[in-house]
């Protein structure tokens, strides 16, 4: 997997023409329900967001492509969900991951009308609560507002923090070695962090079932 990241990340640092429809296939992929346990979407947005500041790419693309992938990604699942309902129960990857469903459920119970703003923002949940909203036929307005608003904001939070990062790092006073050292740690912090909380998320989910 971390071979594939790279992989495209490299394509997208040396034909920087290709980073909008990139970018829109990757936040496509992490946000469509049979799609994104399968895409390391996340990833490829925090190491695209690390190029930006030495201008290899430019951040409109980044952004604009990030945003709308998102917005139809949730989009799609959300019909899907209206349309066909419970007949997906029996399709990958709830049928191999029946707990996507049950988990789901609890957060759109829980968070309601708000469910699809904050589920954007969880990773193995991000594309299971649009189709759960489409299911419970969340009416088309309060749908694309909460999609459109939380694209809006979760693309922008995955590729501006690896270019903090590098535009930290490269005001550090010390060695080329040790700024890579320094900026290799607080990669690691960020993503660590990331993980914790979907982590403690879903031991609170777990604990309500």
């Amino acid at each position: 997997m971390e071979h594939y990241i790279e992989a495209i990340v490299t394509f997208i640092g040396q034909h920087a023409e290709w980073t909008f429809p990139v970018m829109f296939v990757t936040a496509f992929g992490e946000s469509f329900v049979f799609l994104s346990l399968l895409f390391p979407g996340t990833s490829i947005m925090i190491a695209a967001g690390l190029l930006v500041p030495s201008g290899t790419l430019h951040l409109m693309p980044l952004l604009s492509g990030a945003i709308l992938g998102a917005v139809l990604g949730d989009s799609v699942s959300w019909w899907l969900g209206r349309r066909y309902g419970h007949l997906l129960d029996a399709r990958w990857p709830f049928r191999r991951h029946p707990e996507l469903l049950v988990q789901g459920e609890t957060f759109f119970r829980r968070f309601g009308l708000a469910s699809v703003f904050v589920g954007r923002f969880f990773g193995p949940l991000r594309a299971t609560i649009p189709l759960l909203a489409g299911i419970a036929k969340m009416s088309p307005l309060r749908f694309w507002f909460s999609n459109v608003a939380s694209a809006v904001i979760w693309a922008p939070a995955l590729l501006l923090p690896g270019s903090a990062v590098v535009l930290l790092v490269d005001h550090l006073p010390a060695s080329g070695f040790w700024k890579i050292v320094a900026g290799g740690l607080l990669l690691v912090l960020l993503v660590g962090a990331a993980w914790l909380i979907d982590r403690r998320w879903f031991a609170k989910t777990k604990a309500q079932e």
